[in-house]
This record gives C-alpha cells, sequence and structure tokens, in this order.
C-alpha cells in the first residue's frame, strides 16, 4: 500500500503507557500493508529539562555541546518505541538522525536538513522492518551532531516523506488545526483543509501546531501533510494545495505568539548606513528579525523597532551592548511583555477591505497596536500582552472565526 511516515510529538510520547499506545497504532498500519517510517520527538519536556540543566553548567553553553546534549532526548524515545514495537511482533530497528542519513549545515541549534541518504531506510523498509527514526537532528559536513531548532522533528518527518515519495501523518496532542488555538477562543472551528501557503503563514506567525520549514517541504514537493491526534480516533486536518473552494473564505484564521521580544533603538542618527550596521551585527549573531519599524527623521535622529525570538534575548542584549559601545548616544530598550496577533487567509489575494475592517475592529474596541506588516495573505500586529485574550476574542468574533 505504500510507504507512510508518521511523526509523534513530545507529548504523544510523554510517558512509557502513551509510547506503547503509539506501538499499538503503528502495529494496525503495519497491518494494512503499510510500509512505515517513524519519527519520535524526545519524552515530554524532556529538551525544555535538557536546557535548564545546561543553565546549571553555563549561563552562555557552547552550541555544539548543546546540540550533543539535546539530542539524546529523542534517543530515549527511538528505543523505547523500538523495544515496545518488537515486544508487540513487529520487527523494527531505531535509527539516530545521522544513521537514517540526515545531512544538515547551519549554525549549531539552527540547523537544516539539505539532503537525505535514504538508501539505510530503504533496505530496512524492504526487509519488513518499521524504520524509527529520531527527529529534530541530523549530521553536518563535519561529522558534528546537529539539531533542527523548535519543531524540527516535523521537518525531519516530511522530508523523509518528500525522499520516500511516500504519505505524511503528523501526529499530535491535538485533533487538527484549527481557525484559532482553542485554548484561547473556545468556539474556534477546526478547519478540514488549509492550504500549504496559510499554514506555512500561520506556522511562521506562531501557530505551535506545525514548523513553517516542514510546511515548505511538504508544498516544494507536493506532499500533503494530514494532521491529527495521536490519542483520539478522530478526523483531523490535511495540508495541501489550493483550490477555488479555498479562495472563497477570505479570513481562514488568527495565529497568536508570545515568543515576541521588541528591541527598540532610540536617538539613532539617520543614515542608511547605521540602520545597515544594526541588521548587519543582528545577522552575524545569527538573530532572525520579524517585524520591523521606523520612526520619520526628526533634525536627523530615528528610532527603530524591530522584533526576534524570546529565545535569543541573551545574544540579543549582546550584540546590543556592542551598538552602544559603537554609537554611545542611543538608547536601547528590551521588551518581552509584548504578544503578535496575525490574521491570515489567502482569499485577502483578491479581496479588498480587509485591512479597514480589522483597524476598525481593533478601533471600536480601543486596543492599541505597536506595529503593523503585511504580507500577500497575511497581516500582523504587535500589542502589549494584557490585551491579547481581548484582542483573541474580538477578531475571532467579528471575522467569523
Amino acid at each position: 500500500m505504500g510507504i507512510l511516515v508518521h511523526k509523534y510529538g513530545g507529548t504523544s510520547v510523554a510517558s512509557t503507557d502513551k509510547i506503547k499506545n503509539i506501538a499499538k497504532k503503528i502495529v494496525a498500519e503495519k497491518e494494512k500493508g503499510h510500509d512505515l517510517v517513524v519519527v519520535v520527538s524526545a519524552m515530554g519536556k524532556t529538551t525544555d529539562d535538557l536546557i535548564e540543566l545546561s543553565k546549571k553548567i553555563s549561563t552562555n553553553p557552547d552550541k555544539r555541546d548543546l546540540d550533543m546534549l539535546l539530542s539524546t532526548g529523542e534517543q530515549v524515545s527511538i528505543s523505547l518505541l523500538s523495544m515496545a514495537l518488537k515486544e508487540y511482533g513487529v520487527d523494527a530497528i531505531c535509527l539516530t538522525g545521522f544513521q537514517a542519513g540526515i545531512k544538515t549545515q547551519g549554525p549549531h541549534t539552527k540547523n537544516k536538513i539539505i539532503d537525505i541518504d535514504i538508501e539505510k531506510v530503504k533496505s530496512y523498509l524492504k526487509e519488513g522492518k518499521v524504520v524509527v527514526v529520531a527527529g529534530f537532528q541530523g549530521m553536518n559536513e563535519k561529522g558534528d551532531i546537529t539539531t533542527l531548532g523548535r519543531g524540527g522533528s516535523d521537518t525531519t518527518a516530511v522530508a523523509l516523506a518528500a525522499k520516500l515519495r511516500g504519505g505524511c501523518h503528523i501526529y499530535t496532542d491535538v485533533d487538527g488545526i484549527y481557525s484559532v488555538d482553542p485554548r484561547l477562543y473556545k468556539e474556534a472551528k477546526k478547519l478540514d483543509d488549509i492550504s500549504y501557503e496559510e499554514m506555512m503563514e500561520m506556522a511562521s506567525l506562531g501557530a505551535g501546531i506545525m514548523e513553517p520549514r516542514a510546511v515548505e517541504i511538504g508544498c516544494k514537493y507536493q506532499i500533503p501533510i494530514y494532521v491529527a491526534s495521536s490519542q483520539h480516533d478522530i478526523t483531523g486536518t490535511t495540508i495541501r494545495g489550493v483550490d477555488h473552494n479555498m479562495e472563497e473564505n477570505v479570513i481562514t484564521g488568527l495565529s497568536i505568539s508570545d515568543d515576541v521580544l521588541m528591541v527598540t533603538i532610540s536617538n539613532l542618527e539617520f543614515k542608511v548606513e547605521n540602520i545597515a550596521i544594526v541588521f548587519e551585527k543582528l545577522a552575524e549573531a545569527n538573530i532572525n528579525v520579524d517585524m520591523i519599524s521606523q520612526t520619520g527623521p526628526i533634525n536627523g535622529i530615528v528610532n527603530l523597532s524591530f522584533t526576534a525570538s524570546t529565545d535569543d534575548y541573551d545574544v540579543i542584549k549582546e550584540v546590543m551592548q556592542q551598538l552602544k559601545k559603537q554609537y554611545q548616544e542611543i538608547d536601547i530598550e528590551l521588551e518581552d511583555d509584548i504578544t503578535k496577533v496575525s490574521v491570515i487567509g489567502v482569499g485577502m489575494l483578491n479581496q479588498s477591505g480587509v485591512t479597514e475592517k480589522i483597524f476598525r475592529i481593533l478601533a471600536n474596541h480601543h486596543i492599541s497596536f505597536r506595529q503593523v506588516t503585511t504580507s500577500e495573505i497575511s497581516i500582523s500586529y504587535t500589542i502589549n500582552k494584557k490585551d491579547k485574550a481581548t484582542t483573541v476574542a474580538v477578531l475571532a468574533g467579528e471575522l467569523g472565526l
């Protein structure tokens, strides 16, 4: 019946009982005649626990050392799942990322998959084995163990499906993709389908259900991605190409992110060279900048603001201290009490008036925003975190989400 790649997240394998349940699910799929590759994350909050462990040793641990440490979490999961499958009479083999042929490049803790030598995985599938692969990790050109960053197991699964030309099922602790995070808005609607483009926007703008790079790979190689619950037999959501019916819905959903650090540089002399230097230093530190805003020059002075991930707080603080030495007259403020709310829909491509409607909703409810950016299919606002619940409720309610 072909090859299927399953991926199970940390909450799905958080205990030995859950791992046994996953093994039973895999056995049932195997009995249907599928060849199975199973990608798993570390158990529960293991990755977070390992990060905290490293901080007890070093406030700024070496990234290569950190990759070596974090990669151990998935090794526990794959070993236990392989054992469980064998207990249920299914031949299985567990592989770390590099054993599975996953080749990566980039800075440690933020590597990207560049290729997969799939022959070993294929050979085990031909032997009838279920191949259990550690997500989130690979090996770079130096032979070092690397990790792919948060959500990297999604990327591992979709990349393997693309290489094997198989189906991809992402199993998680929710039963599909919703128009709004149901923990924040109880009336949120579960979506039967969502386009790759919309899902990439939602994921990159804060929806934690999928990793943006995973969806990008799915889109590039046209691999439909099915997202469903690992614990309940409920129909999930399929991420796939756009069709005419999708375009009829102007707005598909809201994405909310608290992982926002806003940095404001005040009293900066307005020269393009100065702006360039700021972002060059951030790039050199491997900081991904999200939203950018700048005031108009007054007496040759501007205020420059940008957002990035709160995970990069310490690195950004260090970069800003370097800038302060170069531009002693500037003032720098780092704020982490910020939330980003994004309105997303492929139907925005051909529909006018969406921006006006959103601004009117915010104005009617006296909700202030700090920044706004747009793409072809999204509008994003940064707001004070204290206004998050109200903003989500009024936008979701009045936009019919």
